[in-house]
């Protein structure tokens, strides 16, 4: 990831600025949602704006994510990398990759996790002086324990303005264990290559088999192609998805 990637690749590629760049779906429970390259940037340029302004965050900083794939999680991740900020996140499966998990004994200047992680999370990572509840459903969050902000509502409370984007060196750190944000950019770019990933390739993502944000977000992204990622995954309609959706490869 170079420094121009995170939201600059969301906000203003690809020039088709009313074909979707990131579609969620949900085969459990029928959501859809589909986000132009300027959409996924307005959204993560409030989440830029909630830790900029509303933790008072700025390079260098953690973050810690316990989120699965989902276009939330993307607005998250590419507002935070946009700012400079180190993320730990946890995948299940890394596939070879260094497992970059949370750990250490200071605090997190800014926690992101689901209501259905909270629990693990507590339980193996320090506390945070900022800590967001992410629903992974339509809505505002109900019953938010105390300590914690519902990041629906927070997040609004923000602009979607692209902003000026911090300047980010390649030797900048983009997680708390010193991976470099040049690093990750070649680490994505690498995958990309593998897939034979292109410009205008349309990845399918199965959300419960691929956590890691190098697969489902930033591979794709680095070269241009969109992504569709699915949870809950029937895979007995695949082929009619792929039809439907248009899409060239699947992971």
């Amino acid at each position: 990831m170079t420094a121009s990637t995170p939201v600059t690749v969301a906000a203003h590629a690809p020039r088709e600025v009313d074909r979707a760049l990131f579609t969620y779906l949900d085969d459990a429970t029928g959501e859809r949602v589909d986000l132009t390259a300027h959409q996924l940037g307005e959204w993560a340029a409030r989440s830029a704006g909630l830790l900029r302004d509303g933790c008072r965050l700025a390079a260098g900083d953690r973050v810690a994510v316990l989120l699965p794939p989902h276009w939330r999680t993307a607005a998250v991740l590419l507002g935070a990398w946009s700012l400079g900020l180190a993320v730990s996140f946890r995948p299940r499966a890394t596939a070879g990759l260094a497992v970059l998990e949370p750990g250490g004994d200071m605090p997190y200047d800014a926690v992101f996790v689901t209501p259905e992680r909270l629990d693990d999370w507590l339980e193996d990572v320090p506390d945070g002086t900022h800590r967001y509840l992410v629903g992974t459903k339509p809505g505002p969050l109900a019953g938010v324990p105390v300590g914690w902000l519902d990041w629906s509502t927070e997040v609004l409370r923000h602009g979607d303005a692209v902003p000026h984007y911090t300047a980010i060196r390649s030797s900048d750190a983009a997680t708390p264990d010193g991976t470099t944000y040049g690093e990750w950019g070649g680490l994505a770019r690498e995958m990309a290559q593998m897939w034979d990933l292109r410009a205008g390739d349309r990845l399918l993502v199965d959300a419960a088999e691929h956590e890691q944000p190098l697969k489902w977000l930033l591979a794709p992204l680095s070269v241009g192609a969109s992504v569709v990622v699915c949870a809950n995954l029937d895979r007995s309609t695949l082929d009619t998805r792929i039809a439907a959706e248009q899409v060239t490869r699947v992971l």
